[in-house]
């Protein structure tokens, strides 16, 4: 038995389970390759291939996702595509179908659900889910596990699984065994399992972290569980000592009871182009474009928010995000997206270059009530006129759904009509 395995880990089970589970069992589901594992499954030519989902290296694409065969390459996701393409000369490059993966992803959930309530969504390919003995089940997490792997098995792709007594474990167990691997850091055991792993395994410690505590001496979530929470208060404020937690293992984190399929917190769209954007005006308008393409999927899902997010990625690896409430939701672009430009000096200056722009609506539970003028709004607007804009976009939505999306353009949108990446539009719905 190896150094892991002793310490309560069990990797890649194959044999029933013999270990009993005292304690919390969080697992996390992370689906293997995710978008690749589906366009093999949907092209069987192409398994065994190196298989690359993303935009082409031409129009400054980036990839969403590689198999298992382009990784052995060095590919990974978020990686140049240019790059990629210098890497792997000869991978099979698609754009992808989200649709396919939102409805892959849907029936994997559906297997989670199957087993307890308690399942949380974090992405398109991930999930948190409660397997605690005695809660909803009295069958060992790890048997759990095993079924839960089978049956996503016979979907046609496959997935890793970490679990543990808290997410941050099951996080971090989810990625020792890859691809199709089961690891189980026992009750009791976590610590141990957690402290010869470097720092950056842990979900948040990013690389300006990392730097902050190497000058601290902290290279291992050991050393970071031991480290003086006085001092890592004194650097990182209240988050300095819920690291040091979470790195002891003794964080104690609930996984909320699965959203309704129709329940979304988030509409988002981002958009890469092709060459950077470097003058205010082409950046305003490229805000503009994506709000656009926010606004009309809000319109189509019968959602109105209050709280708007602008990204502002600089480089491949640089990006950074600002938020603003508003007085009441809204679902028209010419609203949120005029915050969203306001929002634009907290995070560019002049000589910046910009890559890509993200814009984000969020907040639809609590119904604001508008903020009534009998004159104008805040950009000298008459509420009748304003009242003729929110229709003229649901007559615009109405011709791009009947005719196509170029059918109704502005000139803002004709400017980006050949200047953004071909990447798949990262929108989401979460």
């Amino acid at each position: 038995m190896d150094d892991v395995c002793k310490l309560g880990t069990v990797p890649n089970l194959q044999s029933p389970d013999p270990l009993a589970w005292d304690g919390p069992a969080v697992g996390l589901l992370d689906l293997d390759a995710f978008f690749a594992s589906v366009e093999q499954l949907d092209h069987p030519e192409w398994r065994g291939r190196p298989v690359i989902v993303g935009g082409s290296a031409d129009r400054r694409g980036v990839v969403s996702t590689a198999s298992y065969e382009a990784r052995r390459f060095g590919v990974h996701s978020a990686m140049p595509s240019a790059t990629a393409r210098r890497l792997c000369p000869d991978a099979i490059w698609t754009r992808g179908n989200f649709a396919r993966y939102r409805e892959m992803s849907a029936q994997v959930m559906a297997i989670l659900g199957g087993e307890t309530p308690l399942v949380e969504q974090v992405s398109i390919d991930e999930a948190f889910f409660d397997v605690t003995p005695g809660r909803f089940s009295r069958e060992s997490p790890i048997a759990i596990c095993r079924r839960v792997q089978e049956r996503v098995a016979a979907l046609g792709v496959t997935c890793s699984i970490g679990l543990g007594v808290n997410k941050t474990v099951a996080k971090i167990a989810s990625e020792r065994e890859k691809p199709r691997g089961l690891t189980a850091v026992l009750p009791g055991t976590e610590r141990a399992f957690l402290a010869p792993l470097p720092v950056g395994a842990m979900s948040g410690v990013g690389p300006a972290t990392q730097e902050r505590l190497r000058k601290m001496g902290i290279r291992t979530l050991g050393e970071l569980s031991r480290a003086d929470e006085g001092e890592l208060e004194r650097v990182f404020g209240v988050l300095g000592p819920r690291m040091a937690l979470r790195a002891a293992g003794l964080e104690r984190s609930a996984v909320a009871e699965a959203a309704a399929p129709d329940e979304v917190k988030s509409v988002s769209n981002e958009r890469t182009f092709s060459e950077d954007l470097t003058e205010r005006d082409q950046i305003r308008a490229g805000i503009a474009h994506v709000s656009e393409m926010v606004g009309r999927r809000l319109r189509r899902k019968g959602l109105r928010g209050h709280t708007v997010t602008l990204k502002v990625k600089y480089d491949a690896t640089h990006a950074r995000t600002a938020q603003r409430a508003l007085p009441e939701t809204t679902d028209d672009e010419r609203v949120f997206g005029r915050v969203a430009a306001a929002l634009l000096d907290e995070l560019w200056q002049p000589g910046m270059r910009v890559r890509l722009l993200g814009v984000g609506v969020s907040g639809f539970g609590e119904e604001r009530p508008a903020q009534m003028s009998l004159f104008a709004d805040d950009e000298g607007t008459a509420a009748g006129e304003s009242r003729d804009r929110s229709a003229l976009g649901r007559v615009t939505d109405a011709l791009r759904d009947r005719f196509g999306d170029e059918a109704v353009g502005y000139g803002r949108d004709l400017r980006f009509r050949n200047r953004t990446s071909d990447t798949a539009p990262m929108h989401k719905d979460a």
